[in-house]
C-alpha cells in the first residue's frame, strides 16, 4: 500500500508543477515556438544521399555558338552510333525525357533482374514457399501460485519449476503434402502430491507427422500456379511467377527497340540537317553574288532603277542568311516527345540535331568534335513479300509476345481457381516415441533402473503413440470460389480479346508503313526530277544575267533570286524524302518485330556466377556416362555395349 501511495503522489505533484512551468514562461515559448514553426516549414530539405555525377555531366562544353570558328568533324555510323548508345546507356533514353517526368516508367537493364529477384513475386520467392523450414524454442518457466483447494492444506500452494526445449523441421512438397519431424524435452519440477520423482523428470518425444490434402490445395500443378497456402484470386506459384519475368524480358526488349528506333531517326535527323543547310547555304552564296552585281551595276553610275533592284537583292539575301543561321544553329521543338515511329517531322538545326544525337547515346552535350553522319539514305527499292512479313510479325512483334504472356497467365489462374470450388478434406497422420525418466541422459545404461534416464526409455520403445483421421471443411455455398472462377473467365476473355485487337492493330500498321515506303521511294524519283528541272531553271536564270548588257531589270534579280530559293527548297526536300524512305523501311522492321536484326543488336543474358558453372559440371558427372545410341535402329539397345 505505502508502494502505491508513493507512486500515486509522484505522479500527482508531477501533474500540477508542469502545467505551471509551462505557463511561467507563456508568452517566451508561445512566441519562439511559432518563430521556429515557420521557419522550419519554410525551409527546402535536401535528402543526404550520395548521388556521383557523370564524367559525361561535369565534364560538358559549352554550347557552340553560330561565330565560333569550323570544328572538326567526327564521322559516325550509323552502326557506331548504335554501339555508342547501347555501351553508354544504364537508362533507355528518349527525347521526351521520360527519366525526368516519370522515373519510375523508364526502361533499365535492371528490370528483369529486379523481376528475378523479387522477393514477394520473382521466381526465387515461389520457389522458397517449398524450402525446408527449421523451428526451434527454448522456454523456462517458474510457477509460483494458491490453488483454490482447502482439502490440500499445505499442498494447496502450486509450485513449479518448468523448463521445455522444441525443435521441428519441416518441409512442404509440390503435391501440396506437408511433412514434419518434431522433437520435444520437458522438465518438470513441482510438489504435486505423490511425485515419483522429487527432484522432477524428464519427457522426451520425438513425433513424426504428414499431411495431405486430398481435394482443395492438393497436385503439383495447382501448387506450382498458385503456391501453397493460396487464397482465391491470389496466386504466387512459381510458373506464374515464370511468366512474370518473361513479361518483364519483353518490356525491356520493347524498351531496347524503342531505343533503337529514336537513334535512328536522329542520326538521320542530323543528316538531313546537313543536307538541308548545304542546300540553304548554296543559295545564300548565290543571292549574294546577284547582289554585289546590282551593287556594281549601281556604282557604275547606270540609272534604271538599280537602287530598288539592290534593295530587293539584299533583302532576299538577309533572308537567305537567316534562314542558314537557322540550319546551323536551330532551335527546339515546341514539346519535347519521343520521335517514336510516327511520320519524320525535321528539326531544322545541325547544332541541334547534333545534341539531341549526343543525348540518346550517352555523350555530353558538346564536344571537341562536332559529328557528322558518314553513311548515305539507302536509294535502291525494297520489296517487301506479304504473307512473309504479316507472319513474322504475328510471331515476333515483342507486344504481342508480351500478351500472349498476359494469356498464359490468365489461363493458368483459371486452372488455379477451379480448385477452390473443392472442399478441404486432408488426411493427417502421426506417429510419436515416448520416454520418461528421472534423469535426461545416463551413458551407463546397463544395470541402471527403469526410468533413470529418459533417452534410454526413448529408445526402448515402450511407449509409442500414433494418429489417422481426415479434416474437413466445407464453404457453404462455395461463393468466393465460384466468384474467382468467374473472374478468372473474364480476365482470360479480355486478354484474348485484347490480343486479337492488337493483332488487328499490328497489321494496319505494317500496311500503313509498306504502302509508306513504296510512296516514299516513288515520291523520291519525283523529288529529284524536280531538283533538277530547278537547277536548270537557275542555270538559265544565270545564263540570261551573264549575256544581258543592258542594266539588271527588278523581274531579271526577283526571277533568279525566287530560282535560287526554289532550287535550295527542291533539294531540301530531295533529301527529306530520302531519309523519309530510310525511316520507312526502318518503321517496317519495327512493326515486324525485327527492328534489333535490321540493326545488328542481339539480346542475351549475362554470364552466370563462377560456382554455377562448377554446380553444372558436378551434376553433369554425377548423371554418369550417357548410354551409346544407335539412332539408326528402330529399338536402339538398352543395355551399354561398352566405351
Amino acid at each position: 500500500m505505502k508502494r502505491q501511495s508513493a507512486w500515486f503522489v509522484g505522479l500527482l505533484v508531477g501533474a500540477l508543477v508542469l502545467p505551471g512551468c509551462l505557463f511561467a514562461k507563456r508568452d517566451f515559448t508561445f512566441d519562439e515556438g511559432i518563430t521556429h514553426f515557420e521557419t522550419v516549414a519554410t525551409q527546402i530539405e535536401y535528402p543526404n544521399v550520395a548521388a556521383p555525377s557523370g564524367h559525361e555531366v561535369l565534364c560538358a562544353y559549352e554550347p557552340r555558338r553560330l561565330n565560333d570558328p569550323e570544328p572538326d568533324y567526327w564521322d559516325m555510323t550509323l552502326q557506331e552510333a548504335i554501339q555508342l548508345a547501347l555501351a553508354n546507356s544504364e537508362v533507355m533514353r528518349d527525347l521526351g525525357a521520360t527519366v525526368i517526368r516519370s522515373p519510375e516508367t523508364a526502361e533499365t537493364p535492371f528490370g528483369p533482374a529486379l523481376q528475378e529477384t523479387d522477393p514477394q513475386r520473382g521466381i526465387e520467392a515461389a520457389l522458397s514457399a517449398f524450402d525446408a523450414q527449421f523451428a526451434m524454442d527454448l522456454m523456462f518457466e517458474k510457477n509460483d501460485r494458491r490453488l483454490n483447494n482447502t482439502f490440500l492444506g499445505d499442498l494447496g500452494y502450486f509450485q513449479q519449476d518448468y523448463d521445455t526445449f522444441q525443435a521441428q523441421l519441416s518441409k512442404r512438397a509440390a503435391t501440396g503434402s506437408q511433412f514434419a519431424l518434431r522433437k520435444y524435452v520437458e522438465w518438470d519440477n513441482d510438489n504435486s502430491l505423490g511425485n515419483e520423482f522429487a527432484d522432477g523428470a524428464w519427457s522426451v518425444w520425438m513425433d513424426a507427422e504428414v499431411r495431405h490434402p486430398l481435394l482443395q490445395g492438393s497436385g503439383v500443378r495447382f501448387n506450382r500456379i498458385a503456391g501453397p497456402d493460396a487464397e482465391a484470386g491470389t496466386y504466387h506459384g512459381v510458373l506464374v511467377a515464370r511468366v512474370d519475368t518473361d513479361v518483364s524480358l519483353a518490356q525491356f526488349e520493347a524498351g531496347v527497340r524503342d531505343f533503337l528506333s529514336d537513334v535512328e531517326n536522329a542520326y538521320w535527323g542530323l543528316y538531313y540537317a546537313y543536307r538541308d543547310l548545304r542546300a540553304k547555304v548554296k543559295a545564300r552564296d548565290k543571292a549574294l553574288d546577284v547582289w554585289r552585281r546590282v551593287q556594281a551595276w549601281e556604282q557604275t553610275g547606270r540609272r534604271g532603277g538599280e537602287a530598288e533592284n539592290e534593295a530587293q537583292a539584299r533583302a532576299l539575301y538577309l533572308e537567305l542568311e537567316q534562314q542558314v543561321q537557322d540550319a546551323l544553329a536551330g532551335k527546339p521543338r515546341a514539346g519535347e516527345q519521343s520521335s517514336g515511329i510516327g511520320p519524320f517531322r525535321p528539326a531544322i538545326g545541325v547544332y541541334y540535331n547534333e545534341r539531341e544525337l549526343r543525348r540518346l547515346i550517352g555523350l555530353p552535350p558538346t564536344g571537341d568534335r562536332l559529328i557528322r553522319p558518314a553513311e548515305e539514305p539507302p536509294v535502291s527499292p525494297c520489296v517487301f513479300d506479304w504473307g512473309e512479313i504479316t507472319n513474322e510479325a504475328i510471331v515476333r512483334r515483342v507486344e504481342l509476345r508480351k500478351q500472349r504472356y498476359e494469356v498464359r497467365r490468365s489461363e493458368l489462374e483459371l486452372i488455379g481457381s477451379r480448385n477452390f470450388l473443392l472442399p478441404n478434406l486432408d488426411f493427417v497422420g502421426r506417429y510419436r516415441w515416448r520416454g520418461f525418466g528421472e534423469e535426461l541422459l545416463d551413458p551407463y545404461r546397463n544395470g541402471n533402473p527403469r526410468f533413470d534416464n529418459a533417452y534410454a526409455d526413448l529408445t526402448n520403445g515402450d511407449f509409442q503413440e500414433w494418429q489417422l483421421g481426415l479434416e474437413l471443411s466445407v464453404p457453404v455455398g462455395f461463393r468466393k470460389g465460384h466468384a474467382a472462377v468467374r473472374n478468372a473467365e473474364l480476365r482470360l476473355a479480355r486478354e484474348r480479346a485484347v490480343l486479337r485487337e492488337q493483332e488487328l492493330q499490328i497489321m494496319h500498321r505494317l500496311s500503313d508503313w509498306v504502302a509508306e515506303a513504296d510512296r516514299a521511294y516513288a515520291v523520291v524519283q519525283t523529288k529529284y526530277n524536280r531538283l533538277l528541272a530547278a537547277r536548270a531553271r537557275s542555270e538559265a536564270t544565270e545564263t540570261t544575267l551573264q549575256t544581258q548588257a543592258t542594266p539588271i531589270t527588278a523581274d531579271l534579280v526577283f526571277r533568279l533570286l525566287d530560282a535560287y530559293r526554289r532550287e535550295a527548297e527542291a533539294e531540301s526536300a530531295y533529301f527529306q524524302l530520302q531519309v523519309e524512305y530510310a525511316l520507312a523501311l526502318k518503321s517496317v522492321h519495327f512493326q515486324k518485330g525485327s527492328l534489333l536484326d535490321y540493326c545488328g543488336v542481339a539480346l542475351a543474358e549475362g554470364p552466370w556466377p563462377t560456382s554455377a558453372y562448377y554446380d553444372a559440371a558436378e551434376r553433369e558427372r554425377l548423371r554418369g556416362t550417357p548410354l551409346p545410341m544407335d539412332y539408326r535402329l528402330d529399338n536402339p539397345p538398352l543395355v551399354s555395349q561398352g566405351p
